[in-house]
């Protein structure tokens, strides 16, 4: 008897009209917002410029697609290409299959492209955006959800995820809600990220090389309880041995990175300035100075006409007086030489 169990949606796909509107194509698409906004946010904060961010995932995002799904396909191609299945379904991006490995890769050669047209470092970017793509991850995974794919092995735990569909050998019943552990792990790995990046001002690369060790070390004990079809090596699936090796590049990148080049990028984003900085960028600092130089000289030149003004007004003040003062005489000699004719007479 069962007491509690998370439901599997009845479809993974409405129909509005012709239009149809997919789960996993909307988990998706959140995802990608989400990791932009909070990547703006953090990018601004490191000194960069608003719009940045959403500029150079314009790159990213297509490329990690396109990535995400030739990895998948490479990886499980007897989905696609063996007898009795539909070459053409490899294309079907909607109906699920984005391998993390190849959309990570892809994406970082897109925003490469991106970075580089604009004089950014990668790695300064990759830093910004790292806890955003691990919730993007978090949001995209309730995708699987939708589509009723990437569960775990049977259990009877009431946080068991109930399977009813039998699409492609499915056997419904009860088992790990993988995708859900996945999703919450996503969710760890970006507060670790915010944490230490905010504790020990990382740079360099270092918070997105942080963001893939702590996913990969979640991602093996996960994809271990996985029960979909897979390529096996020596006994561990595809994926698992695919995450011991990008988690141990991850921690050497780390610990090189830290040894070599210490600390944390000073400018982000040489067009930036702490306020003085428009579509103009370094060009407004300089048209400021030139208007505060214009604005000195403009004083300097109405206090200099003030004091000539003052000067001048002196200088008349005193030569009026001068002329007083000589007619007063002239008038006094005029009068005395009245007076001593008017006696002799």
């Amino acid at each position: 008897m069962e007491f509690a169990y998370i439901p599997s949606p009845s479809r993974g796909v409405l129909h509005l009209g012709p239009i149809p509107l997919r789960g996993y194509a909307f988990c998706i698409i959140i995802g990608v917002f989400v990791a932009v906004w909070l990547g703006n946010r953090r990018w601004i904060a490191r000194g960069g410029r608003p719009g940045t961010v959403a500029d150079i995932a314009v790159w990213a995002v297509p490329f990690g697609l396109v990535g995400g799904r030739l990895y998948h396909v490479i990886t499980d191609y007897q989905l696609y290409f063996s007898e009795g299945q539909d070459w053409v379904d490899a294309f079907k991006i909607w109906e699920g299959g984005l391998g993390i490995w190849g959309a990570i890769a892809f994406g970082a050669v897109g925003a490469w492209i991106g970075c580089r047209s604009r004089g950014i470092p990668l790695p300064a970017w990759a830093d910004a955006l790292a806890p955003g793509i691990a919730l993007a991850q978090a949001i995209g995974r309730w995708g699987n959800w939708f589509n009723q794919e990437l569960y775990g092995r049977e259990t009877d735990l009431p946080w068991a995820l109930h399977i009813t569909s039998t699409t492609d050998g499915r056997v419904p019943g009860y088992y790990h809600p993988t995708f859900l552990y996945e999703s919450l792990w996503c969710i760890g790995v970006a507060v670790l990220v915010i944490w230490a990046d905010r504790r020990f001002k990382l740079g360099h690369g270092r918070a997105f090389a942080l963001y893939v060790a702590a996913y990969c070390s979640g991602r093996f004990w996960i994809e271990s309880m996985r029960v979909d079809e897979a390529h096996h090596f020596l006994g561990l699936r595809l994926n698992e041995w695919t995450s011991i090796v990008v988690f141990l590049l991850a921690v050497l990148y780390f610990v090189l990175s830290a040894r070599f080049r210490p600390g944390r990028e000073e400018v982000v984003e040489p067009a930036a300035s702490d306020g003085d900085t428009d579509d103009d960028g370094a060009a407004v600092k300089l048209d400021k100075k030139s208007e505060d130089k214009t604005s000195e000289d403009d004083d300097s030149d109405n206090e200099s006409d003030s004091d000539s003004e003052s000067k001048k007004s002196d200088a008349e003040k005193s030569e009026d007086e001068d002329k007083d003062k000589g007619e007063k005489e002239t008038a006094e000699t005029e009068a005395k030489d009245e007076a001593e004719s008017a006696k002799k007479a």
